[in-house]
């Protein structure tokens, strides 16, 4: 592998027309940075790629590279090639998509070593309701000896500017259908891919949505037959670093990097989508996939705002004939580690894009004193520690407007967040195996220069009493229930016997397959919650196509209760879609019961195939008076019907005995 690398890394130095140069040495020496400024264009040439934006709106319109004059969709207008692009609305309002076009144009830097150009739309209030109100620059940087560019932009919002609503925004490219047919997302997760012809009326069909399309007469014929759905190649944000695609002849690949989530809305385990049929790939910035309203961020009057989403990284490589294209994605993905390491990068011109020396560190270790596990305390092996805006409890996981950094604890808990932006902050943290949230109430300022070694910090998570049953692993996931096969006439091949098998369209359907007749009853003792715990509680279809809430139980002997005191329930869900969770406990027909969230969640994640949205935990408590000596049964009830993605996913339950 090792020379398979050296060969792809030379390949990476491609000249077009011009000829390498070399130093006294005998060195070679890359050719400096040009910019060539036209009427309507302007062009960014380091004689390895050349990158043209349309002038003053900032599109990216072209990218030249190893022979190919275009790697972008020729058949596409202009506009629809390369973009920033976001969705909003007024307060109230209808959502907007706009592709975000420059009016101004600016070089910041045009040297032999980088060029940064800036394309600008600035807000007034003529523009009410036309568009979102930002001042809105976005930045394009190429360097010397780069085989790619780097993008950026800065966003603000002015107190005396009206509110709006940021749904989403991200960078779109558009590649040439004819080059790029093979994505690559992740290591198991890469593969020849349909044409985007192949989701046009009479080669498909529309499934329960329209991102989902079942392939009936696909270009490719080894395609026949299977589901293509941009939302099976989602990804967290703490694995979401590197994906896109592979041109076959030449050998060439396409890559969007992100070397940092700081800047990334909803924490390390947001989802966003990636690469899908286009062929396209996204650099996302912010959504509400997977959370829904929570996570669409408010601005009101009289606020003011500015981030800085970037930069990110778009790569280019090629190899030598002969080789496996398909190692053109090893390459890229030591890039990606190349450039995380060189993060916070030190060219970008802008001020508000803080440098190294201008941030600050956290370090300290994270314990755990559960003492009903033991005594002394637990080190928070692999916890994720991340310092964000001030809120309450887990509210990290909603925040969409600022900055957060995050880490992994190693295994004795000790963790180092670096490169924190000036600011204040809370520390919040989750630990895996634990339940719950940690916020340390203390908050931290971050200056220039700073390193703030916090201690040793504790996490108390909920705990009332000794464990009597628990289904589940505390991981914020459903992964590890019971995931059905989904329909024959149903699948992606890619995800078959797949870690991630939980993205195969359409396993909400199975349900009804697998529970006909009754709903689900999981026994403690005897059920095993890889094979007997759906891995989500759906609504159940009838013959008439109407759907009905279900009710699952959970059935577990008490040897002797204590009457007088009280037993707690703890809940801790994976996701809600418009669903409600209602528990009852040895009378399933008890007009009331005895707790309900009421109608929670819009993350979607059934639909969307994302085994998790947003995390939930509900404390139950139940009187001892309730129970008996020998068999209980806990009905929990979803009762709200009015779609086949209604549901809930559960994460860990677990049920305590008084305190002892």
């Amino acid at each position: 592998m090792l020379g398979v690398r050296i060969l792809l890394g030379m390949q990476h130095f491609h000249y077009g027309n011009q000829a390498p140069r070399y130093d006294n040495c005998g060195t070679m020496a890359h050719p400096p940075v040009r910019l060539h400024i036209q009427d309507r264009h302007v062009v960014m040439d380091n004689g390895i790629v050349q990158v043209t934006l349309s002038k003053p709106e900032g599109i990216v319109t072209g990218i030249r590279y190893n022979g190919i004059d275009n790697l972008l969709e020729v058949l596409n207008r202009e506009t629809n090639r390369g973009y920033w692009d976001l969705f909003w609305n007024e307060p109230g309002g209808k959502g907007i998509f706009d592709v975000i076009s420059g009016t101004n144009f600016r070089v910041i830097v045009s040297d032999e070593e980088h060029v940064e150009l800036s394309f600008t739309r600035m807000w007034d209030p003529s523009l009410e309701g036309k568009y979102i109100p930002l001042n809105i620059d976005k930045r394009f940087i190429l360097l010397r000896g780069s085989s790619g560019f780097y993008s950026y932009a800065i966003y603000e919002h002015l107190p005396e500017w009206p509110g709006f609503e940021l749904g989403e925004t991200r960078i779109t490219f558009k590649l040439r259908k004819d080059k790029f047919q093979y994505m690559a997302v992740a290591d198991n997760r890469q593969r020849p891919m349909p044409l985007p012809d192949d989701r046009m009326p009479g080669r498909c069909q529309t499934l329960g949505y329209p991102e989902a399309v079942l392939l009936d007469n696909p270009k490719n014929p080894e395609l026949k037959g299977e589901v293509d759905d941009k939302y099976q190649y989602s990804c967290e944000n703490k694995d979401n670093q590197v994906h896109g695609w592979i041109c076959f002849n030449p050998p060439v690949g396409f890559w969007q990097i992100t070397p940092s989530n700081e800047f990334r809305t909803g924490g390390p385990l947001k989802q966003n989508l990636t690469s899908h049929v286009g062929p396209t790939t996204l650099a996302m910035f912010h959504s509400s996939h997977y959370a829904g309203k929570d996570l669409v961020p408010r601005f009101n009057p009289g606020e003011h705002w500015k981030k800085v989403f970037g930069p990110v990284f778009i790569y280019f490589n090629s190899a030598l004939p002969g080789y496996d294209p398909r190692f053109l994605w090893e390459d890229a993905k030591f890039q990606m580690m190349a450039q995380v390491q060189s993060w916070p990068y030190s060219f970008p011109a802008s001020e508000d894009f803080q440098k190294s020396e201008q941030r600050g560190n956290i370090c300290g270790r994270l314990l755990v004193k559960d003492r009903y596990l033991s005594e002394d305390y637990i080190f928070a092996n692999g916890a994720y520690i991340g310092a964000a805006p001030p809120g309450d409890v887990g509210s990290w996981q909603k925040e969409c407007k600022d900055y957060q950094f995050w880490t992994v604890a190693n295994d004795t808990g000790y963790f180092s967040i670096r490169n924190v932006c000036t600011g204040d902050y809370n520390l919040f943290a989750w630990v895996p195996g634990f339940i719950g949230d940690y916020r340390c109430e203390a908050a931290i300022t971050i200056t220039s220069g700073c390193n703030i070694d916090v201690g040793d910090i504790v996490y108390e998570p909920p705990r009332d009493g000794p464990t009597l049953w628990e289904i589940g692993i505390p991981d914020r996931s459903a992964a590890e229930f019971y995931v059905p096969d989904p329909e024959p006439m149903h699948v992606n091949k890619l995800l078959v016997n797949h870690p991630e098998r939980f993205r195969q369209y359409g396993l909400w359907a199975r349900y009804t397959d697998l529970y006909p007749d009754a709903d689900l009853v999981y026994t403690v003792g005897l059920s095993n919650y890889s094979k007997d715990w759906f891995f989500a509680q759906v609504v159940r279809r009838k013959d008439d196509g109407t759907h009905v809430g279900t009710t699952w139980q959970i059935k577990f002997k008490l040897d002797k209760v204590d009457q007088k005191n009280s037993y707690k329930l703890r809940v801790a869900l994976a996701s809600a879609t418009l669903a409600e969770l209602q528990v009852r406990v040895n009378d399933p027909n008890a007009a009331r019961p005895l707790f309900t969230t009421g109608l929670i969640g819009r993350d979607n994640s059934i639909a969307r195939h994302g085994i998790h949205g947003l995390y939930w935990l509900y404390n139950v408590n139940i009187a001892g008076a309730r129970l008996v000596d020998g068999e209980n049964t806990i009905f929990l009830t979803q009762p709200r019907c009015g779609s086949p993605f209604l549901g809930l996913m559960y994460d860990y339950i677990r049920l305590e005995g008084p305190i002892s």
